[in-house]
C-alpha cells in the first residue's frame, strides 16, 4: 500500500471525460463524433446497470443519458445516479430523447437531477457550447473541493485538514506540556490483506460507514479525518498510549455493532474487524516528532497490524516501533 499523503496535490488537468448512455448505436456514435475531436475523452454503456457500475468506478466529469434503455427509464437512472453517491452534485448530467417534446417529461428531468433535456437529433454546436460551460462549472467544484479541508463523502477532514488540525493541536499540547497519540484505523475482511482490502469497492463503503461512527462518538476535543480510500486517523488530545488503545478498541466494539459483513462469492460472506495503529507521546513538549509526523507513523503501524496473532485470534491494535508509552 502506497505512503499516506498528507499533502495534497491539486488535481492535474486532464481530457473531461464523458459517460454516455446509450444502446441506439447511430445516436451514440454522433455523440462521440462531436466530442471526441473536441478534446473529450469517451466511454459508452448500454444500459442502466452497466451505467450505475462504470459511475461508481470512474467517476465521469459528465454523463449523457437517454431517456430510454433497453432495461429501465433513463430518468430513473438519472434519479439513482443522483442520489446514491454515483455522481456529485456538480457533475453534469444531460438527458436526450428522441420523443417530441413534453413540458412533462422536462419537468421530470429536471426533477430526477438533470442538468439539461435536449431532443434528437442534436446540435453539436449548441451541444458543445454547453459542455464547456459546465465543464468550467466542474472544474472549478473539484478546484475547491482538492483545496478545501473536508472529505466530501464522510464530513471529516482530509488529509489536508486533518495535518492542519493536526498542527493546531499539537501546538496547545506543548505549551501544556500534554500527551498527545494517533490512532489510524481501517475496516477490512478478517482474513485479508490490507492492500487488497484497499481495492474492493465493498470495503470502501464500509469504510465510510466507519467515517459515519467516526463522526458520531469523535470527541469534540479531538480531530477526526480521512487518510485514504478505507484509512481514517484521529489526533488525540491529551491521551498517552494506553488512552490511545482503548480509543481505538471502542471504535472497534462500535464496529463490532453494527455486524458488518462484506459478499464473497455467490453464497458466502467475510466479517468485518476494524484494525489499528497508533503513535503516541507522553509529554509532546519534549518530542522530536511533531503531530503531522504522528499521524505518518500510526498510518505505518496499521500497515503492520496482521490480519492473524500467534494463535490465530484477530489481532486488532498495533502500536508503531518504540512509541512511547
Amino acid at each position: 500500500m502506497a505512503e499516506v499523503e498528507l499533502a495534497v496535490a491539486p488535481r492535474a488537468l486532464r481530457p473531461l471525460l464523458v459517460l454516455i448512455a446509450n444502446d441506439q448505436e447511430w445516436s451514440a456514435r454522433s455523440l462521440e463524433t462531436i466530442l471526441g475531436p473536441h478534446g473529450y475523452a469517451v466511454l459508452r454503456t448500454y444500459n442502466a446497470r452497466q451505467t450505475l457500475d462504470l459511475a461508481r468506478r470512474i467517476r465521469p466529469d459528465a454523463v449523457i443519458v437517454d431517456a430510454r434503455l433497453p432495461d429501465g427509464d433513463g430518468l430513473e437512472l438519472c434519479a439513482s445516479l443522483r442520489g446514491d453517491d454515483y455522481l456529485g452534485p456538480a457533475t453534469p448530467l444531460i438527458v436526450t430523447t428522441s420523443d417530441p417534446g413534453q413540458r412533462s417529461q422536462q419537468v421530470a428531468a429536471y426533477k430526477s437531477g438533470a442538468w439539461d433535456y435536449v431532443m434528437l437529433p442534436l446540435d453539436g454546436d449548441v451541444l458543445l457550447h454547453k459542455l464547456d460551460t459546465f465543464a468550467g462549472a466542474k472544474r472549478e467544484a473539484d478546484r475547491l473541493r482538492d483545496e478545501g479541508l473536508l472529505d466530501p463523502a464522510t464530513g471529516l477532514y482530509n488529509a489536508r485538514g486533518l495535518a492542519r488540525r493536526a498542527r493546531e493541536i499539537g501546538a496547545a499540547a506543548a505549551r501544556r506540556r500534554d500527551p498527545l497519540a494517533c490512532v489510524a484505523l481501517t475496516p477490512a475482511p478478517e482474513g485479508s490483506r490490507m492492500d487488497d482490502a484497499a481495492t474492493d469497492d465493498a470495503v470502501v463503503r464500509v469504510a465510510e460507514q466507519l467515517g459515519a461512527v467516526l463522526r458520531r462518538t469523535g470527541r469534540s476535543s479531538d480531530a477526526v479525518g480521512r487518510l485514504g480510500p478505507t484509512e481514517f486517523a484521529i489526533v488525540a488530545a491529551a491521551t498517552e498510549a494506553a488512552g490511545a488503545e482503548r480509543l481505538a478498541e471502542r471504535v472497534r466494539e462500535a464496529m463490532d455493532a453494527e455486524r458488518m459483513v462484506i459478499p464473497r462469492g455467490h453464497d458466502g460472506a467475510e466479517r468485518v474487524r476494524i484494525r489499528a495503529g497508533y503513535y503516541a507521546v507522553p509529554d509532546y513538549a519534549e518530542s522530536d516528532v511533531d503531530a503531522v509526523e504522528m499521524l505518518v507513523r500510526a498510518a505505518s503501524a496499521l500497515r503492520q497490524a496482521s490480519p492473524r496473532g500467534a494463535k490465530g485470534g484477530f489481532t486488532p491494535i498495533q502500536a508503531f516501533a518504540n512509541a512511547g508509552r
